[in-house]
């Protein structure tokens, strides 16, 4: 069979699964190109959405980046593709991180089907769960999902999941009170009304924890809205922590890619996702996530569960830079280790 032609339908289809990714404090921290030669669509990351206190490595968007990349991978199967990957393809770009290539026919069995469905009805829900227990299928199905992109997933007991969220809520407990990192934060909420492609629009945020138990973010601090009262999150929360063997820019890609296929691996059956994502953004806590385990560097603490939707928030234009693809002309829209070179909304 003949591979599909890479018309402007095809790359404004790519690009808006791409975009429907989770990035921190919804950042979207990634551009994209198209090289017609090799037919590949052409990931980098956008240093101008860096977030200095809580990513000054670039880890998180690394992450981010990872996620588009498999909402990539899925649209271009969906399409009829056999998408193939390669990371960090040139030494002497390190902007670019990623090269998705589109070429012969997608092969069966290499994901699962229905992931594409899931890309758009993926979001974030900062609100209380029920707290009615996910299945262990389901939970087997996600940590296989993790393993499937090189990663790992723990899904700890309660004492397991009590000192994770004890990590967290010490990692809010620093944030709030430290000046510069709270209003980075506060700097990413957007006011109803307001013209805006990035960011978290209030209407997306979730409540406080009235029970003080769920250390969830809190991005306005003293200037919390009336409109959002505290309310009881679930007793017992579950939740997994996301891991890899190593800590380099390449193991951040796939971290990224294994996160969203958990994502929506979760989605599609029906069960709701939020970060947790603090602790992460302290070299001492992040390390002390991986507790006893040996070889363990921590990416991504997640939520999820059953309950309501959370507000979508909003994405820039899906569309690749200027002069890089057919159609028409886009509009202006564990402490590393590795020295060659850290979602999610």
């Amino acid at each position: 069979m003949q591979p599909r032609e890479v018309d402007a339908a095809a790359v404004q289809a790519l690009l808006a699964a791409a975009v429907a990714a989770p990035s921190i404090h919804n950042t979207q921290p990634w551009r994209f190109g198209l090289d017609p030669d090799s037919r590949s669509i052409e990931v980098r990351i956008d240093r101008g959405r860096q977030l200095p206190m809580a990513d000054p490595e670039l880890r998180s968007a690394h992450l981010s980046v990872g996620a588009a990349v498999f909402n990539l991978r899925v649209a271009a199967a969906h399409l009829g593709w056999d998408p193939i990957v390669r990371l960090l393809p040139v030494t002497d770009d390190p902007d670019l991180l990623a090269a998705v290539q589109l070429a012969g026919t997608a092969a069966d069995g290499q994901l699962p089907h229905d992931l594409y469905e899931a890309v758009e009805r993926r979001h974030t829900s900062r609100m209380p769960f029920t707290g009615r227990p996910v299945p262990e299928p389901i939970v087997a199905e996600m940590i296989s999902a993790a393993r499937a992109e090189g990663a790992h997933l723990d899904v700890p007991d309660i004492p397991g999941t009590r000192r994770l969220l004890r990590l967290t809520q010490a990692a809010e407990a620093r944030n709030a009170v430290h000046p510069v990192r709270a209003a980075e934060a506060r700097a990413w909420i957007t006011a109803p009304g307001t013209d805006t492609s990035y960011g978290i629009p209030v209407t997306a945020l979730g409540p406080r924890d009235a029970s003080g138990r769920m250390p969830v973010r809190d991005f306005t601090g003293a200037l919390a809205a009336p409109w959002l009262p505290a309310l009881r999150f679930e007793r017992h929360a579950q939740v997994a922590m996301l891991w890899t063997s190593h800590d380099r820019r390449e193991d951040w890609l796939r971290a990224g890619q294994a996160l969203e296929r958990v994502l929506l691996t979760a989605t599609r059956r029906g069960v709701r996702t939020s970060m947790l994502h603090q602790a992460m953004e302290w070299t001492d806590l992040r390390a002390a996530m991986a507790g006893s385990k040996q070889r363990c560097c921590p990416q991504s603490l997640i939520r999820f569960g059953y309950g309501p939707d959370g507000g979508r928030t909003p994405r820039a234009p899906a569309r690749p830079e200027p002069g890089s693809a057919p159609g028409p002309e886009p509009q202006t829209p564990c402490t590393s280790t590795d020295t060659r070179s850290e979602p999610t909304d």
